[in-house]
C-alpha cells in the first residue's frame, strides 16, 4: 500500500521539485546580469528590473524619459548578456511599414533564370526591438509594429512569416516634445505590459557616471552572456506555471476594479478624477508579472507585494484621467498610490471561504 502510495506520489512530486530548481537556478542568473549591466550602466535598479520581468513574461514595454539616459545602451546591453538579436527602430514621420517589417524585392533566380520575387526581413526580426520615439512616426507605421507585437508575425503578399523567439518590444517617448508627433491611442497603449518612467540619476550616481564611464575602455565594456535563447524560453514557460493564491486572485480584482468610476467599490477621488479605468488585461499583467517578479527573487509563489510593487508600470497608463485632475494636478501615478493606500490587501479579507472571512471582518 505504500509503494502504491509512493508510486502515484512521484510523477508529480518531480516536476515541481525541478521548477523549483529552476527558479532558484533563475535567481542567480537575475543576480549575474545585474552584475554584468554594472559594467556599463549606473543605478536604474527599477528600470532594469522591470524590463527584465517583462521579458521572462512574454510582455512589451514603454519607456518613457527624457533623452540621455541610457535607454539604448541599457536595452543593447540587457540583449548582450541574454544572448539576444538586438534591433534599434529610429521612429521618424516618413518611415513607413514596410521600412520596419520588410519588403519584397524582384530577384534573378540563376538556376532557372525566370525573375521572382523574394522577401527580404525587416530589423522587426530580431529578439529585442528597441522602437524609439515611437509616437514621432504616423499611425499607419505603429499599427505595423503593434501588429507584430501581438501576433509574433508578418503578413506579406499572403504569406505568413513568424518572428524570432523570445521577441520584446521596447518603445520609448519623449515627454518633452509634443510638436509633430502622433500620441499612441489608447487601445494600442493597452498593448503594452509595462509603462516604465526613466527619472535622472541621483547626485552620487550622476557623480560616479562620470568617475566610471569617462575612463573605461572598450575591453573594459565587454559583457559576458549569463542566459541563451532556449534558457529564456523555458523560462517564460515556467512563469506561467507559477501558483498563484486565490487570494491574490481577489485582491488584484479588486484593485483594478477600483480604477472604474461609477463601478462598484470605486473610491470617490476615481469618481471624481477619472474618466476611465483598467480594463482586464491590467489584471492578466499584474497576474503574470508577479509570477515573474518572484521567480526573478528565488520564489515559487506569488506574494502580495509583487502584485503591489508592479502596479504603477501596469496601471499608469491604463486609466484616462478628466479635466478636474489636470487642472488639480493629478496624475495617473497619484490615482494608483491612492488606490494602493485605501484598497486593504490583508489575506484574511479575501478568504474564499465565507465563514472565515466573516470571521476576520
Amino acid at each position: 500500500m505504500q509503494n502504491k502510495a509512493n508510486a502515484s506520489k512521484g510523477p508529480d512530486s518531480r516536476p515541481v521539485a525541478d521548477d523549483v530548481e529552476a527558479v532558484a537556478r533563475l535567481g542567480d542568473a537575475r543576480g549575474r546580469v545585474q552584475a554584468e549591466l554594472r559594467k556599463v550602466i549606473v543605478g536604474m535598479d527599477d528600470v532594469i528590473d522591470e524590463v527584465m520581468i517583462a521579458i521572462f513574461s512574454g510582455g512589451h514595454g514603454l519607456l518613457e524619459g527624457v533623452p540621455g539616459l541610457a535607454k539604448t545602451l541599457l536595452i543593447n546591453s540587457l540583449a548582450r548578456t541574454l544572448s539576444l538579436s538586438f534591433r534599434r527602430i529610429q521612429f521618424t514621420p516618413d518611415l513607413m511599414p514596410a521600412d520596419i517589417t520588410g519588403t519584397e524585392i524582384l530577384q534573378d533566380d540563376p538556376e532557372t533564370g525566370k525573375r521572382q520575387f523574394m522577401f527580404s526581413k525587416g530589423p522587426v526580426f530580431a529578439n529585442i526591438i528597441l522602437a524609439d520615439e515611437i509616437n514621432r512616426t504616423p499611425p499607419k507605421t505603429q499599427a505595423a509594429l503593434l501588429e507584430a507585437m501581438q501576433e509574433k508575425k508578418i503578413s506579406v503578399g499572403g504569406e505568413d512569416f513568424r518572428l524570432d523567439m523570445p521577441f520584446f518590444v521596447l518603445a520609448t517617448q519623449n515627454p518633452l516634445e509634443q510638436e509633430g508627433t502622433y500620441p499612441l491611442p489608447e487601445a494600442q497603449l493597452d498593448r503594452f505590459m509595462f509603462k516604465i518612467l526613466v527619472g535622472y540619476p541621483s547626485l552620487d550616481e550622476e557623480l560616479r557616471i562620470m568617475k566610471t564611464i569617462t575612463v573605461r575602455t572598450e575591453s573594459d565594456l565587454a559583457l559576458n552572456a549569463v542566459l541563451h535563447k532556449e534558457e529564456i524560453l523555458a523560462l517564460q514557460n515556467l512563469v506561467r506555471r507559477v501558483p498563484v493564491a486565490d487570494h491574490i486572485f481577489n485582491y488584484v480584482a479588486a484593485l483594478v476594479r477600483a480604477t472604474r468610476p461609477g463601478g462598484e467599490g470605486a473610491p470617490d477621488f476615481v469618481n471624481q478624477w477619472v474618466s476611465w479605468g483598467a480594463s482586464p488585461r491590467a489584471c492578466l499583467h499584474l497576474i503574470v508579472g508577479g509570477k515573474a517578479r518572484a521567480i526573478l527573487r528565488g520564489r515559487f509563489h506569488v506574494a502580495v507585494e509583487d502584485v503591489r510593487a508592479l502596479a504603477p508600470a501596469v496601471m499608469r497608463h491604463r486609466m484616462g484621467l478628466n479635466f478636474a485632475a489636470h487642472a488639480e494636478g493629478v496624475s495617473t501615478d497619484d490615482i494608483v498610490k491612492r488606490l494602493l493606500e485605501t484598497i486593504p490587501f490583508e489575506e484574511r479579507l479575501y478568504d474564499v471561504n465565507p465563514r472565515r472571512r466573516a470571521a476576520a471582518v
